[in-house]
């Protein structure tokens, strides 16, 4: 079998680096910086107040004291926002507001709590020396400063930044728009009544959901029966139809282990051998897809595939997930969520890891590397498996706040016993 490594390594090779795109500053919390972002103006643009208060000339107020307070007229109102202060004449004081830009002669404020709070005359008590409760033009950035490094990724802090210096829009990274497919005929859409035979489709959903979180854009295309012509079309269709806006993934979930009836399987595992036309006449185009299928040492999601489809608009990338919904989910998290967000430049590609000690004993069979479904308790520094190693007990996977990773050599694991935490909140 294939080792993990391997096939992390395989899978992050299908994707190449995103092209940059401009996006309003509304659209840019969660995106990769394309590029450095360079102030145009200072920040502050000019000097302001730090406090409500009077700004003043502080050698007006060199010799005052409690005990020896100065009375000044109030020579003008500034408010934060006034375009058209003016200058303040020795002996005087503005009455000025937090943010309102400081006027021509003025070098500190007299914050409101030091004085009377007089608007035609103030008294104040307290000296102030130069340039306190004022900040200067550029205190926090200085025109032409890279502000934001090209890899940034964008939180409300550096929205915020960005927005301070005047950015409307910003250059990021695009999001790979991954086209999410479920087979199997025994599928039935959530919210329909179920026959005998049938189950709900979850898998779509929660690798959209998954693509969603990791930074990506998903499209579910749900679903396609179990019929490798008919699975063939909807697909080709659908990349056809995305001709404007390309898909940088397709990524499929069941029918690639060793059933009858695996539709991913044999629809991809066509070669060039089978050059020629269809039952109908048309022209075969399942030739050279280039998807390989493989066993990976691991568990769940043993049964894997990848590669390139060749289809109507040229090759796209394939990723072919088992169809379980532990397994795939769990496969999209080893393989494809840390290449899926590389590919964007995501400074944090893999989840958070860290080792905690198990608060019970494991098994596992040897030769794959297992990843269990947990819960971590941060305190006590412990992590508990939840449910069984069940591919299909997907509660459990729900409960989980982490994966716990135990490695092929590995049969047993005590509790006490220290094993590295994917934790799935990060």
């Amino acid at each position: 079998m294939r080792p993990v490594a391997e096939h992390a390594a395989a899978v992050a090779a299908l994707f190449a680096p995103t092209a940059t795109e401009w996006v309003p500053l509304a659209e840019a919390r969660g995106r990769v910086l394309a590029q450095d972002l360079v102030a145009p103006h200072p920040l502050p643009p000019f000097a302001n107040s730090a406090m409500d208060g009077y700004a003043v000339r502080s050698a007006d107020l060199a010799a005052v004291s409690v005990e020896l307070p100065i009375e000044l007229p109030v020579a003008a109102d500034l408010p934060a926002g006034r375009t058209d202060g003016p200058a303040l004449a020795p002996g005087t004081a503005h009455r000025i507001m937090t943010g309102a830009a400081m006027p021509d002669g003025a070098d500190a404020v007299v914050q409101v709590e030091w004085t009377d709070g007089g608007t035609e005359r103030v008294r104040v008590d307290r000296a102030v020396e130069a340039g306190q409760n004022v900040r200067g033009a550029g205190g926090d950035v200085t025109a032409g400063e890279v502000v934001l490094e090209a890899g940034t990724l964008l939180g409300p802090a550096q929205v915020g930044l960005a927005a301070a210096i005047g950015s409307g829009t910003l250059p990021v990274r695009r999001r790979p728009r991954v086209l999410v497919l479920s087979t199997g005929s025994e599928l039935v859409a959530p919210g329909e009544p179920l026959r005998h035979g049938q189950i709900h489709e979850s898998n779509g959903p929660m690798l959209a959901a998954a693509v969603d979180d990791a930074g990506g854009r998903a499209e579910l295309l749900r679903f396609v029966p179990d019929d490798v012509e008919q699975f063939v079309r909807t697909l080709d269709d659908a990349l056809a139809a995305r001709a404007d806006d390309p898909v940088d993934l397709v990524m499929t979930s069941g029918g690639v282990s060793a059933g009858a009836y695996e539709v991913v399987k044999d629809a991809f595992s066509r070669t060039r051998s089978d050059e020629g036309s269809t039952p109908t006449g048309e022209p075969d185009r399942r030739e050279g897809r280039g998807v390989t299928f493989t066993k990976v040492a691991m568990q769940p999601g043993m049964p894997q595939g990848l590669g390139h489809h060749a289809g109507p608009t040229g090759e796209v990338a394939v990723v072919t997930l088992p169809g379980n919904p532990v397994s795939s989910l769990v496969s999209f998290e080893v393989f494809v969520r840390p290449a899926l967000r590389a590919a964007f430049g995501h400074p944090q590609p893999e989840r958070p890891r860290v080792r905690a000690r198990l608060a019970e004993a494991l098994d596992k069979p040897a030769g794959r590397r297992q990843f269990r479904r947990g819960r971590i308790d941060a305190v006590a520094g412990t992590v508990a498996p939840v449910g069984g190693a069940g591919s299909h007990l997907l509660a459990a996977l729900a409960r989980a706040d982490c994966l716990i990773v135990v490695d092929e050599q590995v049969t047993h694991v005590d509790a006490g016993e220290t094993a590295e935490v994917w934790l799935l909140d990060g």
